[in-house]
């Protein structure tokens, strides 16, 4: 359904009947987000708005526009306040502010944002029915899951010695995975959906001469921080495949990673099983050909196949798949994981946002691109709710945080000490890394 200015409905008459929105100016969509005593939007539409708007009006700006209209729409600026009508529309607006809170708390970051929430708050809490609920959102501005997770973990955990090698604190496959899907939901835990928006966040042309966001790396900080992670995870597997000095030791390290890439995927945690075969694959570690005819590969080159970019990530998109109906049927946490390689997913969103415009000739907000925005973010957001049910190592837990790992170059002059330069440009370039060591020292 395309809606022209001069047809903006009703609340929710657009939503109540009829097909869905494929566009429409922001005031008609900000006007279905308002609730009213007969009308609340589809929660479908209120994550998928909330989710989107953020690219055409600060968050500040989307919370005082409703506030308005509700304080227009149910004349709470009258006294004496007209309790009736209260009682019928103020559950339904502490509804849609709980659910704003509790999907994109760190929208209310912003005092500006908490000193609006309890000002409609307090204009409809003479009501006995909803001073309870208003009480609840603002106990939910008061909680940070993420900062208070970290805190604790901090005071949890002692100091543990740093070991010499994986294998040295853990020799089972399973055991590994398991905890490599602890960091996995650990770190999807504090993304939040409105992070995939600000991510590619740019000036809307028609919003004046600033862009939504000022500080856009804190934005988007828990995303980066997962990015860090894969790539962290990456150079841990080449570290190890690389440190050992006998082949032997090696090969029986590439044999171990093996199986825990296959154990990742059983499970369903696609992001650690390509973090672990792209550690595999670099150059420094794919060079050792000795070490890799010592190894038995043959399971790698399964999974391979299964994480194979050919037409476009075909053979993991249906692995994917087949985890994601897994879960939906799932009656236990552990059938339910599911764990996207996060990388793909950020480009899938990246190529949906570039792919479509924001807005449409008319100057109308291009809303069938932001129900399909939405609809790939809240598939995630279902997944990241997922409870590891799998018990912590906090030894093997605290190894994979902080085992040191070796730069790019020294992956390089590990590999080169294990088997030495098959070619002139090897041989150029072990010696110019053993002289800048030597140089260093």
């Amino acid at each position: 359904m395309i809606l022209k200015p001069s047809e903006s409905p009703g609340p929710g008459a657009c939503l109540a009947e009829g097909p869905p929105i494929t566009s429409a100016s922001l005031d008609t969509l900000i006007q279905n987000l308002v609730p009213t005593a007969d009308y609340y939007p589809e929660k479908a539409y209120v994550f998928a708005f909330l989710l989107s708007a953020r690219l055409f009006i600060p968050p500040p700006e989307l919370l005082s526009r409703v506030c308005e209209l509700c304080i227009k729409q149910q004349q709470l600026d009258q006294s004496p306040l007209d309790t009736a009508k209260v009682r019928k529309f103020g559950p339904k607006i502490l509804q849609l502010l709980t659910e704003w809170t509790e999907t994109f708390p760190s929208d209310f970051r912003e005092e500006k944002m908490v000193g609006q929430l309890k000002d409609i708050i307090h204009r409809i809490a003479p009501c006995d029915e909803v001073r309870f609920c208003g009480h609840k959102v603002i106990f939910l501005l008061l909680l940070y899951p993420e900062e208070i997770t970290l805190i604790l973990a901090a005071f949890k955990t002692k100091p543990l010695p740093i070991q010499k090698d994986i294998l040295s604190i853990c020799n089972d496959p399973y055991t590994l995975a398991q905890q490599l899907t602890h960091v996995e939901l650990e770190h999807l835990s504090h993304i939040g959906p409105e992070e995939f928006v600000q991510a590619f966040v740019q000036k809307d042309p028609l919003d004046g001469t600033l862009p939504c966001f000022g500080d856009q790396k804190k934005k988007t900080s828990n995303l980066e921080a997962y990015v860090r992670w894969f790539n962290r995870l990456c150079y841990l597997v080449a570290t190890e495949i690389c440190m050992p000095a006998k082949k032997k030791q090696r090969a029986q390290v590439i044999e171990f990673f093996i199986d825990v890439a296959r154990e990742c995927f059983n499970i369903g945690n696609f992001n650690s099983l390509m973090a672990i075969i792209s550690g595999m694959n670099m150059s420094p570690v794919s060079r050792l050909k000795k070490t890799w005819g010592k190894a038995k590969t043959a399971k790698f080159f399964i999974l391979e196949h299964q994480m194979d970019p050919t037409g476009n990530f075909y053979n993991y998109r249906t692995a994917l798949r087949g985890a994601a109906h897994r879960s939906r049927t799932a009656n236990s946490n552990r059938e339910k994981i599911v764990i996207p390689f996060f990388s793909l997913l950020i480009k899938d969103i990246y190529f949906l946002n570039e792919g479509c415009a924001n807005r449409l000739p008319n100057g109308h907000v291009n809303f069938e691109k932001f129900v399909e925005l939405a609809r790939q973010v809240g598939e995630f957001m279902t997944w990241k709710q997922v409870e590891c049910p799998f018990e912590k190592d906090q030894a093997l837990l605290h190894y994979l945080h902080t085992a040191p790992i070796f730069s790019e170059d020294g992956l390089y002059l590990a590999s080169y000490e294990s088997e030495s330069p098959e070619n002139q440009v090897e041989k150029d370039r072990w010696k110019a890394l053993r002289s800048n060591v030597l140089g260093k020292t």
